[in-house]
């Protein structure tokens, strides 16, 4: 949950990458989801458009769309007025959030879907707020009473509900404190009731009617399964007729119910069980500028990670990149290298973090005066992964290989891997620092391709590096240090 995560606490990465060519699409998957994180809706919409879209992205995950608490003073914890964990304190289910109003918001999924690109709604609906008194629509509330939507009996209370001392969550191994109890001092609502489930169904379901496809499920731990199946039974189909996607924020580490496992049976679950095991390949606690990717020799299901089809896995996210268990844009090259691997690997349903720069855990995204959130603009303060050069491309990689098996794979024992993804596709990445040249065994017919990380396939011909795959697969290339080379067999060149 956001706020756990800060409690426990471009210059653009690339030039906007634009598809030389469109991504390919017959038969293939396009499933990966670019996560812009406190994006305004204006900022989403023409990202959809002009990089998303074209680059082959399947779907887009949005900040929390509902009002939320627009605080009137800096405190200690956050001594600026608008931090951004605000968003994740709701006030009501009208669309007047930091981001852009309601007739923006449907803008921006409408232009969406016109660039092939479906929409899920980071959802906080667990609780509503801790604080504050004014929301950024300019209505009065507070922590237990919102006109027209919730008052006291509507929220767990002591000891009624909660068995804690405190009314607060003291034991996160047991359950009914997780559920019942308040997290860090939000208001937790009675999700268990018909009439709170009746109003948290009602906003998804208008934001479904507004085009959104799913929903990444703030703080859904504490939620719980049984409150979560109920609330997604009662929603309605997408209008593309399907399910909408149901991703479960569940942090690891709480036994048996309160395992991220144990809630596949509600939704999927995010991935930080990847996210850790990624940045603790390529990068070590001891000495930040050496890993060991070495070590994914063994990964997935088989490194004990949940399984594939249950998880959505990022390399970051809002809350970890603010700690130490992941990566974050401040690691660079480090950072991109990350992402290119989870695209090439094909485990899980991959999404991409594009932010913003902090320097302290509770900066504000760029914004005016009153807090709502000015264009993104990616040489200035934003930092735009999902427009990067080598990780556009990926994503075509990713959605042409599908699910074809990881085969040929090399490692150095250290920091240099390599692997084919069946007879379409193929990747060697680099996290030293120093370049290396080597001749690898790929499972790729022999021909000329395009080095996709550093060039386009335009008309036949490559504007970056070609790579020559000789008979038997072998192929002779240099890969700089922290860097890539990658190639598919979907456009081969003349």
């Amino acid at each position: 949950m956001a706020l756990l995560g800060a409690a426990m606490a471009l210059q653009a990465t690339g030039t906007a990458a634009q598809a030389a060519t469109p991504p390919v699409t017959t038969g293939a998957q396009r499933d990966v989801v670019a996560n812009l994180w406190e994006w305004n809706w204006p900022s989403v919409a023409t990202e959809c458009t002009t990089v998303l879209g074209p680059n082959g992205y399947g779907a887009v995950q949005v900040a929390p769309p509902a009002d939320s608490l627009s605080r009137l003073a800096p405190t200690d914890d956050a001594p600026v007025r608008h931090p951004w964990w605000g968003v994740y304190q709701p006030t009501r289910y009208d669309l007047t959030s930091r981001m852009g109003g309601e007739a923006q918001f449907k803008a921006m999924v409408a232009t969406c879907r016109r660039a092939g690109v479906k929409v899920y709604v980071d959802a906080v609906i667990n609780h509503m707020t801790g604080q504050g008194e004014i929301s950024y629509g300019g209505v009065a509330y507070s922590k237990y009473s919102y006109a027209g939507l919730y008052g006291p009996g509507d929220f767990h209370t002591r000891p009624r509900d909660c068995p804690s001392a405190t009314g607060g969550i003291e034991n996160f191994n047991d359950p009914r404190q997780v559920v019942r109890c308040e997290l860090v001092g939000l208001s937790d609502l009675r999700t268990e009731s018909a009439r709170v489930r009746s109003r948290v169904v009602g906003y998804l379901n208008k934001l479904i009617g507004y085009g959104v496809s799913g929903f990444r499920v703030d703080a859904a731990k504490h939620i719980g399964q049984t409150d979560l199946i109920a609330i997604r039974s009662q929603l309605h189909r997408t209008v593309d007729g399907e399910r909408p996607f149901f991703a479960l924020e569940v942090f690891p580490g709480g036994p048996g119910e309160l395992s991220p496992l144990a809630f596949t049976r509600a939704g999927t679950a995010l991935g930080f069980d990847f996210a850790y095991q990624v940045k603790n390949a390529f990068k070590s606690y001891t000495d930040p500028g050496v890993g060991a990717i070495s070590a994914l020799r063994v990964f997935g299901a088989d490194a004990g990670l949940l399984p594939s089809d249950k998880t959505l896995v990022f390399v970051q996210n809002h809350d970890t990149e603010r700690g130490t268990d992941t990566l974050s844009y401040k690691d660079g090259r480090t950072n991109l290298i990350a992402n290119q691997f989870m695209l090439a690997y094909g485990y899980g349903r991959p999404q991409v973090y594009s932010g913003f720069q902090f320097a302290k855990g509770y900066d504000s995204p760029p914004s005016n005066a009153a807090g709502f959130v000015t264009n993104t603009n990616c040489a200035l303060r934003w930092k735009c992964v999902d427009r990067d050069h080598g990780v556009a491309n990926m994503v075509g990689f990713h959605n042409y290989v599908g699910t074809a098996p990881v085969t040929r794979w090399f490692d150095d024992g250290a920091n240099l891997i390599a692997f084919s993804r069946g007879t379409k596709g193929w990747i060697a990445i680099n996290n030293a620092a120093t370049a290396t040249r080597r001749t690898f065994r790929t499972a790729v017919a022999p021909g000329r391709y395009c080095d996709i990380i550093h060039g386009d396939y335009r008309r036949g011909a490559c504007t970056g590096p070609t790579i020559v795959v000789r008979a038997g697969g072998v192929v002779t290339v240099t890969v700089a240090g922290k860097d890539a080379v990658a190639f598919d067999t979907a456009h081969p060149l003349r």
